[in-house]
């Protein structure tokens, strides 16, 4: 797999990455030559070995766009994980591709780059954490962790991890929580203070798509009926916050949106994210929340003593 998916490798290279000595390497090259896959020696200093560039295993009805598709999207996963499995996997998508047909896709270019890396450049105490809830998912290993509640009061919580989801543009793990007594969804970049424990733990006989089944489902309080005015310079932000069709221009340039939302203190920070640009017209009850905060806001920089 490793030669269908690279041009050339020396004997060394693959002594090195698959830790056995230089004897076992030539012995296996003979193996698989004679198992009827070409593979051809060159020497001097840019020599190794490689497959016959026409040879590629037979991949049945899986298409060349197929392929690509493929490992588009596992490269886009690869980016936030450090795992030698996905290493492989990809190794072996790659090697399904002709190598005259791994050349076209080079000479193409990429027309789609999905990246699950996290904007805020994490980087390897994000891939980190992926990969240790990952693993522990896969042992059945009972981690703990810091994680805030919904008034930002961090708690010590105890989970047995089922696995990790990409949803929208973080990652969440799913997992069984001693403290809620039943299963819980937490992102990832609030977990703090991450520890794997000795602990095994027995499956309780829920997978993980049923989990990320539940997701739109849940239920997290009642829902308040909103009229909101926005200002036309927000307009762009309006409507992909909203979607277009539920944008209603008036003559004036303003709009309107009529929209439900959940009774949450993300309501009231979202709406307040569009400063003066937004007006709650019904129902009042949000509307005087909002006052009330910005009031508050006012006052914190109007006093001339620390208010925290």
């Amino acid at each position: 797999m490793l030669l269908l998916s690279q041009r050339r490798v020396s004997a060394p290279t693959l002594a090195r990455k698959f830790e056995v000595s230089l004897r076992t390497i030539y012995r296996d090259l003979e193996t698989i030559n004679s198992a009827g896959i070409p593979i051809v020696s060159y020497t001097g200093p840019e020599g190794g070995y490689e497959i016959m560039e026409q040879f590629r295993i037979d991949r049945q009805i899986v298409t060349f766009d197929d392929l690509q598709s493929i490992l588009t999207a596992l490269k886009g996963v690869r980016s936030s994980l450090d795992d030698e499995d996905m290493d492989r996997l990809l190794s072996k998508i790659k090697a399904l591709v002709a190598r005259s047909e791994q050349n076209r896709m080079e000479e193409a270019g990429e027309t789609l780059i999905f990246d699950t890396n996290l904007w805020h450049g994490g980087g390897l105490k994000d891939k980190s954490m992926l990969t240790t809830l990952r693993q522990a998912a896969k042992n059945r290993t009972v981690v703990s962790f810091q994680y805030p509640d919904a008034e930002g009061v961090f708690e010590h919580r105890t989970a047995e991890p089922i696995g990790i989801a990409w949803k929208g543009y973080s990652w969440y793990l799913y997992a069984y929580c001693r403290l809620r007594n039943d299963y819980r969804t937490f992102r990832l970049s609030r977990i703090k203070d991450l520890h794997v424990r000795l602990e095994q733990f027995k499956n309780r006989g829920v997978r993980l798509e049923e989990l990320d089944a539940r997701w739109g489902r849940q239920e997290t309080g009642p829902t308040i009926r909103s009229l909101l005015r926005f200002r036309p310079r927000v307009r762009v932000r309006v409507e992909e916050a909203f979607g277009h069709d539920a944008v209603e221009v008036q003559k004036d340039g303003s709009l309107l949106v009529d929209v439900s939302f959940t009774d949450s203190p993300w309501l009231y920070g979202m709406l307040l994210g569009y400063g003066p640009d937004v007006q709650v017209l019904q129902p009042a009850s949000v509307a005087e929340v909002i006052k009330d905060q910005a009031e508050q806001i006012c006052k914190l920089y109007g006093s001339a003593k620390p208010v925290f």
